[in-house]
């Protein structure tokens, strides 16, 4: 298939970044994004079918969580948001946050990332008490050093990217095993999103990723979600989304699964109720 469109109006992206030039970039920025503004996620929403979206906070913007808060404002009901928020946080602000959509905060341990490992625990215990989640990205090679950590987090865990192997992984492999391991406690998610990141073989197959999607969607179809990662930064050419999502439903099965990954765990995970999707504007 060259393309796909979602049959489920509640469908969720459970991962893009929005840019925004009236914000500017923090000091701590690697890269200029492209262009990336609310508005035009519409058009990627309209061409997926899908009606719920995860605004993840860029890299970019370091702390400064304006523009996906603005964003999920934009882009109504169907939208949540992941933010970055520095240790020590008062209570007040993530409220604060919550009201406007936030339901998990963002580590990123590779470049670009400002929350260090030691002050994971205390976020997680911060944020447990609003059923937020850690958003993690990392080297998934690197899981068997922080596993230990990550199963005594008492709130939900995501894990980006199909854990971001830099580096070639076998379903054997003990880092893989190790993602299983955090999947089996019931508190961890993995987002089966942006091949890309971690493949060798490259599009359209992504034929060394593609057994661990297949893998993971078999074994654990309750822990995984699905996103674009529009506006997909970094990588050129751009892919198609719709080729993506085509990619990743040929691996998940049938159709009760898919429903599961697009719509139902994002549902559980970010708090969806239940109904029709009301847009913005």
């Amino acid at each position: 298939m060259n393309g796909a469109v979602l049959p489920w109006g509640e469908a969720c992206d459970c991962h893009v970044h929005v840019y925004e030039p009236d914000y500017p970039l923090a000091p701590s920025a690697t890269f200029v994004p492209p262009p990336a503004p609310a508005s035009a996620y519409r058009a990627v929403q309209q061409a997926l079918g899908s009606g719920r979206v995860i605004v993840v906070q860029p890299t970019g913007y370091g702390f400064d969580n304006r523009c996906t808060l603005a964003a999920i404002a934009q882009l109504g009901t169907g939208a949540r948001g992941v933010a970055v928020v520095p240790p020590g946080t008062p209570p007040a602000e993530l409220q604060r946050l919550h009201a406007g959509g936030i339901r998990g905060v963002r580590y990123m341990m590779l470049a670009g990332g400002l929350l260090p490992w030691d002050s994971l625990a205390a976020m997680a215990q911060a944020i447990a008490p609003l059923g937020w989640n850690i958003n993690l990205q990392l080297d998934g090679r690197t899981l068997p050093q922080h596993e230990e950590a990550l199963l005594r987090l008492p709130c939900p865990l995501v894990v980006d990217h199909i854990a971001k192997f830099l580096g070639p992984v076998t379903l054997e492999d003990e880092a893989f095993a190790s993602l299983c391991r955090l999947l089996d406690t019931g508190r961890c998610w993995i987002k089966l999103s942006a091949p890309y990141e971690s493949s060798r073989s490259g599009p359209p197959a992504y034929a060394d990723v593609a057994p661990l999607v297949r893998a993971l969607a078999q074994r654990y179809p309750e822990r995984c979600l699905w996103a674009s990662n529009w506006p997909h930064p970094n990588v050129r050419p751009a892919p198609s989304n719709e080729a993506l999502l085509a990619w990743a439903l040929g691996l998940f099965g049938d159709a009760d699964t898919q429903r599961r990954i697009l719509v139902d765990n994002p549902a559980t995970l970010y708090g969806f109720r239940a109904g029709a999707v009301r847009p913005v504007g």
